[in-house]
């Protein structure tokens, strides 16, 4: 659960909650709740706390990434959300700081950022239904179901759902991103 790693990180550092939140620009009730497990943190609040800790993101996540067998159930996977309008992504498998494993799903006119942003990564799109569009620096790729594409993340990009269903996809991307 990410608030147990959560206070596990900011007690290691010796951060009150307080501090963690004037460090984060995130609140100190926002962070509590984060840490009790009554509300998911956004994307943005999780690269926020990294940053602070000097961690990637999967380290806000369960010591799982240990086992040599990890079964991820449907429906008691943990989420990373992010801000109102973006991809909530699910995380299918614990991540070992190597690879992290996400499905995402965009409504009708959702896009994963306002912005295309770039990142030291390479991202694997599998497209399980509809259609993706993927904007890549001045590019731009519609790839439909059972398809899929790759991208070096260091060159700006982001996902969109420009048609009239719902699209769902599977991202892999290595190393994971803070």
């Amino acid at each position: 659960m990410i608030g147990n790693r959560l206070r596990a990180l900011r007690d290691q550092r010796g951060y009150t909650l307080r501090a963690l939140a004037t460090e984060t620009g995130l609140s100190a009730t926002l962070l509590s709740q984060i840490e009790r497990g009554v509300t998911e943190p956004s994307l943005k609040s999780l690269r926020l706390l990294a940053m602070v800790f000097g961690e990637s993101v999967s380290t806000l996540f369960d010591d799982s990434a240990s086992l040599t067998v990890h079964v991820s159930h449907a429906g008691e996977r943990s989420r990373i959300t992010t801000p109102k309008g973006h991809v909530q992504y699910e995380r299918m498998a614990p991540s070992n700081g190597q690879l992290e494993v996400l499905r995402g799903v965009l409504a009708p006119g959702e896009t994963s950022s306002d912005e295309q942003w770039g990142h030291p990564a390479v991202e694997c799109v599998y497209i399980v239904a509809g259609t993706l569009t993927v904007e890549v620096a001045r590019g731009s790729f519609d790839v439909v179901k059972g398809d899929a594409i790759t991208i070096d993340s260091r060159q700006p990009h982001r996902y969109c759902n420009e048609t009239t269903g719902t699209v769902e996809f599977i991202l892999a991307v290595t190393p994971p991103t803070p």
